[in-house]
Parts: structure tokens; sequence; C-alpha cells
């Protein structure tokens, strides 16, 4: 994957966007890994992964360029029950993946404004009316379709994504993994 994004960024290309869940966890050796390989270009990858700790996860985005990385978003809305369990905590357990409702609606990409939604964020009213209230530049939407195969899943949340994106006049960036 590497390759292939180093492929694209040798073309001129400033910005990859890779789709969710893409690097997996983001462990300290995936970090090292990633930065490191675009530690020397002028591209920035933009790309999903999952942070774990003790009480859960985060389903983040990570800007990754020859300054280093950073996250760049950490998902608003989780799909409640496969992936948000806020209930398991009355039992001690983890809260699955967490969700911050009113966290980060636009991030700064290079001299621009972006919206992220990711996955479920994409079909759901509040986490677009809430970027869009920022007003951000474009949209950047991404997916992890590949466990949906022989479904319409995917294509749903591209229209859903374009049509908000020509709703609002804003240009849009996909990146799903299928």
């Amino acid at each position: 994957m590497i390759a292939t994004v180093r492929g694209a960024a040798g073309d001129g290309t400033r910005y990859v966007v890779l789709p969710e869940s893409a690097l997996g966890f983001w462990t300290p050796t995936v970090e090292r890994l990633w930065t490191g390989a675009f530690s020397d270009g002028d591209a920035t990858v933009i790309t999903g992964a999952a942070m774990v700790d003790p009480a859960g996860y985060n389903n983040v985005l990570v800007a990754i360029d020859r300054k280093g990385n950073r996250i760049l978003y950490r998902e608003r809305m989780p799909v409640p029950g496969s992936m948000w369990q806020p209930w398991r905590s009355w039992f001690g357990g983890s809260v699955g993946a967490k969700s911050d409702f009113f966290a980060n609606p636009v991030v700064s990409i290079g001299g621009g404004r972006a919206a992220p939604l990711i996955c479920y964020e994409q079909l759901i009213v509040w986490p677009v009316l809430q970027s869009v209230l920022h007003d951000p530049d474009f949209i950047i939407a991404v997916g992890n379709g590949w466990w949906t195969d022989g479904t319409s899943i995917v294509s749903i949340q591209r229209a859903a994504t374009t049509a908000w994106a020509k709703l609002f006049a804003k240009p849009l960036v996909i990146a799903f993994n299928t």
C-alpha cells in the first residue's frame, strides 16, 4: 500500500486519501513505518485507522507527511450497537467505539477546511449539518465497505454523500475499500 501511495504522490499529487481503517490499528510500529515512508516527500496521506485503549477505541483519520503525523479527526458518531456500545460501561466493559457528537466538525488540511465523514456519518443528518454550519471548503468521505459485498450499502453511502455535497455546493473526495 505504501508503494501505491508513493506512486500516486510521485506524480505530483499533494494529497492522497485512503479509506476508513486502511491502516488497521494505529500502533507505534505502524506510525513509525508510515511516517518514515513519507518523511522525504511533498504529499500528505490522509488515512483511516483505529486507536485502541483500555476504555475502547477511536475510529480516526490520520494525516501523515514529511513533518510527521497527527490525528486529524475522531469519528463523532460510530454505528450504535455494532461499534458504539455505551451501556457496556455500566457492567465494567469497554464502550467499543468512542463518540463525541460535538467534536471536530471541520479539520484543517493544507490551506483549506474539510468536513470529514466516516462511514455511518454519511447517512445521518447531524454530522453533515454540524460540519456544514462551520462552512468547510470541501467534504472528505471515507468508508469501509469490504464487509458489505453483495449489498448496496456502499452505493447508498456514495449517493447520500454526493447528494449532501451537491446540496451544499461543496467539492467531495471519496475513498472506500470494497
